[in-house]
This record gives C-alpha cells, sequence and structure tokens, in this order.
C-alpha cells in the first residue's frame, strides 16, 4: 500500500544521526513525505535532503513559535512522560530569502504559519506577540499567492482569527491553491469553517490517542476522534508531524514517518470503512494539493 506523510519533520536533529537511514527506511515501506520547515536553516535543510530523494518533498516558512524566543513544554503529548521540550529564537520573515527557496521545484507548499494563542510565553505583551503572528501570518499568505503554492496553517486556539486572514486573502482572490490546516484539534463546526474555504484538514497521531476523561464521551471517544469521523474522507489529510505524536502502538518512541499507517488505521476504524478507502482518498487530496506525480 501507498501512503502520504503529509507532515513531517524528517530533517529535524532528531533524526541527526541516523536521517539517512529513517528516509530509505519510510520509502521502503511504501511511504512518501512531505518534510516541513519552521524557520530559515529547516527550510532551507528541507529542500537540501528532499532534493536527494525521490518520493520526498519540502515546505517553507516560519511556524508562530519562532516568532519569539521561548521555550515550552509540548503537551499535545498527553502523557506526561512522552512530553518533549520545545525551545524556539526568534525570526523575522525575509520575503526575498523565502521567495528564492519558494521557487525551488521540490518546494510544494508554504509554511507551516499561522497562529498559535496558545503558547504566548508570559513575560512578553501578548497583544504584541499575537499582533506579530498576524502580520507573518500575512507575509506567508502574500507569498503562497505570489508563488501559487497552498499554505500549511498552524493554528492553536486561534481558529477565529485563522478564518478571519483567511477570508481576508479569499476576498482579494489570493490564496488559489488554498491549504491544510495541519494536527486539528478543534472542533467539528471549525473543521466545517476550514472545509467551507476549500481547505483540508489534517490529522495526525492525536486522532489513536486514548481520550482524557474530560474529552470524552459515552462512546468512549475523544474531540478529534469525533471530528475525524464526521469529516468527509474527500476533506482529510494524514500526517505524524514526526519526530512528535507517535501514534498508536509507537507511543513514547521517536515517531518516524512510516508510522502514518496508524493514523490511517485508525481513521478506517472510527468511521468504519475499509482501510484502502483511507489511503486511496487521502492519497488522491494529497497530491491534488501538493501537485504530486506518485
Amino acid at each position: 500500500m501507498k501512503l502520504i506523510d503529509t507532515h513531517c519533520h524528517v530533517h529535524f536533529n532528531a533524526y541527526k544521526s541516523d536521517m539517512d537511514a529513517v528516509i530509505k527506511r519510510t520509502l521502503e515501506k511504501g511511504v512518501f513525505m512531505i518534510t516541513i520547515g519552521t524557520q530559515k536553516d529547516t527550510s532551507k535543510r528541507g529542500l537540501e535532503v528532499a532534493e536527494k530523494y525521490e518520493g520526498l518533498w519540502a515546505t517553507v516558512g516560519i511556524h508562530p513559535n519562532h516568532l519569539c524566543e521561548q521555550t515550552f513544554v509540548d503537551d499535545q503529548e498527553l502523557e506526561p512522560e512522552d512530553q518533549q521540550v520545545v525551545k524556539t529564537r526568534c525570526e523575522v520573515f525575509d520575503h526575498a530569502y523565502y521567495l528564492k527557496l519558494a521557487q525551488h521545484p521540490k518546494c510544494v507548499a508554504i509554511g507551516e504559519c499561522g497562529l498559535d494563542f496558545y503558547h504566548v510565553p508570559e513575560h512578553l505583551d501578548r497583544d504584541e506577540v499575537i499582533k506579530t503572528q498576524e502580520d507573518v501570518c500575512r507575509e506567508h499568505f502574500e507569498l503562497a499567492s505570489e508563488v501559487q503554492l497552498p499554505v500549511i496553517l498552524h493554528t492553536r486556539d486561534a481558529h477565529a482569527k485563522q478564518l478571519v486572514l483567511i477570508d481576508e486573502y479569499l476576498a482579494e482572490n489570493k490564496l488559489q491553491r488554498r491549504g491544510v490546516t495541519h494536527c486539528f484539534t478543534g472542533t467539528q463546526e471549525e473543521a466545517e469553517e476550514y472545509i467551507k474555504r476549500g481547505f483540508l484538514v489534517s490529522f495526525t497521531g492525536i486522532v489513536t490517542f486514548k481520550a482524557r476523561a474530560s474529552d470524552r464521551d459515552e462512546e468512549g471517544l475523544s474531540t478529534v476522534q469525533r471530528v475525524a469521523r464526521a469529516l468527509p474522507l474527500e476533506s482529510i489529510m494524514i500526517e505524524t508531524d514526526a519526530p512528535y505524536l507517535a501514534p498508536g502502538e509507537h507511543r513514547g518512541k521517536r515517531c518516524e514517518p512510516w508510522m502514518v499507517l496508524e493514523v490511517a488505521k485508525k481513521i478506517a476504524e472510527l468511521k468504519g470503512v475499509p482501510i484502502k478507502t483511507v489511503l486511496d482518498v487521502t492519497n488522491e487530496n494529497a497530491k491534488r494539493l501538493f501537485g504530486i506525480d506518485v
């Protein structure tokens, strides 16, 4: 079976000692990858790695957490022993730099970019941090419109404002290639708002996690599981966000892109459809969005 991990970071330092082995192992398992840039260095490096392999593409952009220096625990990992410390540094968006990277033939999207109102350092002025995030998100939208590529959105606790920014650009007939909201953990209503605007919604290994007591319905499902079950497959993509969020039986391990199969299995289970159906439809969604041929 062929799969596409539509969002991983296989060129990050988590794979510093064995990156090529991980990539080869993933490709041998029939899994193609889109490795995601999060600031200047990782954007450039992702393209360099993608050049070396068929079945591997890259994106360029600044993650909103890289707009100010901070250290925090990635608490999307639900189990405390799995949580990782994340350190970021400040970066200013350099249009000329990212424009040059975006013109690389292996670049298939702009991002990840967007709004993260959850991780705002307490020692900084919250309003100023949010304004900077909004301004830089607009810069990414301008670049995506200029080079005619989709955007990959990182949005946390900020869906309402993210949708407002999208609407600004759609009203100007920009963002023609639309994009995807990645690692989605919002509500069904929020997901449907993205879909109405032509965006896809992508799920990570979080969809395989056991629901917390505070987020468990009578069937034992979490919010993200209910959303994945409710949305049409034609609007869904699958991803790992590797090296983070290892799914299913791999919890507690460093995530690798081939583990995206566990995400597909869970979505098939939730929807009561064959795994092949999930793979066929989500692969087509990814091929269409990113303009890739696999």
